[in-house]
């Protein structure tokens, strides 16, 4: 039954065992499958898990050498991330075969609940620094990149997906309203969303001012539009996510809100280094890289398809990518 199959290594026998002797816990199995589509730092996995740092300090520790979770900083932070699973390798399918078994298991409520309140934490400093920040918006964003410089690839993305004005259009996060005149040619119907009042009201303001009647304007996130029942057949994300509690949940609640053949397009920064950002312009995450936004999209049922890079002088680059919903 083997025959073909190259024998198994020493070192990989080890790494097996390791793995092996590394998850057999089963808190760090509820910590693993916490980390299914989130990142957290060490002591926000201390708060879901109500555990003392030096503890969760250790199973993270055993869990990293075991070749199960690597690490990301953002700027000062490091968070915790599930390791991807190389399925060309033994310990790489055994990693994946366990990702598989305790992803069917349901978090308990209590920890649930408890990753909710840190996301909600994280919402709100992100609304905190836009109201707080709202009249500087501008200069703050163009520290990083200017409008101009992403938006007409979004636009040429959005034409691909063959838009008409029978269509219904979202975008998350409009800002100050200025790709909303794009879409509101586009499309019958367009809603957008923000938790920021004071950015709302910016927009609000471009609104009123190019009489775009077809525009409506409103206070919430993409959990709040499911559950308001919104469905629409484009979606549109600029520089957004990277500001967002979690990146993954924006892609799954994106998916419910997209009718079959929709299309969701994302611009947003590829991953670097720049932590000043952080301080300066409100962000959560220092970019992310292309195979993440993916891995999310393939996660949540969307399908990648076109993509477009569009480096920047001060050593940004942004990525805006289109993800589909298929018709089944």
């Amino acid at each position: 039954m083997n025959a073909g199959l190259p024998p198994i290594t020493a070192d990989q026998l080890t790494s097996l065992a390791q793995l092996c002797k590394g998850t057999g816990d089963p808190l760090r199995l509820e910590i693993l499958r916490s980390l299914r589509t989130d990142s957290f730092g060490v002591m926000e996995l201390c708060e879901i898990f109500d555990t003392k740092q030096p503890a969760m300090s250790h199973h993270l520790k055993v869990l990293a050498k075991a070749g199960a979770v690597t690490t990301r900083r953002e700027g000062n932070s490091i968070f915790y991330r599930r390791m991807l699973a190389d399925i060309s390798i033994p310990q790489g399918q055994l990693l994946a075969a366990l990702y598989s078994a305790i992803d069917q298991v349901a978090l308990s409520d209590g920890t649930a609940t408890r990753i909710d309140a840190i996301k909600q934490e994280r919402e709100e400093v992100a609304r905190e620094f836009f109201d707080r920040h709202a009249e500087q918006f501008r200069e703050q964003q163009e520290l990083i990149a200017l409008f101009d410089q992403y938006a007409e690839s979004v636009r040429d993305l959005l034409l691909q997906t063959n838009p008409h004005k029978g269509h219904t259009a979202l975008e998350i996060g409009p800002g100050e309203g200025a790709f909303l005149s794009t879409l509101a040619d586009l499309f019958q119907q367009v809603t957008a969303i923000d938790i920021s009042r004071e950015m709302l009201d910016k927009a609000e303001t471009v609104r009123r001012q190019q009489a775009l009647d077809n525009v409506q304007l409103l206070q919430a996130d993409t959990e709040d539009a499911v559950q308001q029942g919104i469905h629409v057949d484009r979606i549109v994300c600029n520089m957004v996510l990277h500001h967002v509690p979690s990146p993954a949940d924006v892609f799954e609640d994106c998916a419910q809100l997209l009718n079959a053949d929709g299309a969701l397009i994302v611009a947003d920064l590829c991953r670097h280094d720049q932590d000043w950002a952080k301080q300066s312009c409100g962000d959560l995450w220092l970019g992310f890289d292309p195979e993440e936004l993916t891995d999310w999209a393939n996660d949540a049922g969307l399908v990648s398809t076109d993509s477009l890079y569009v480096g920047l002088r001060n050593g940004f680059q942004i990525q805006v990518r289109r993800f589909d919903k298929p018709n089944s």
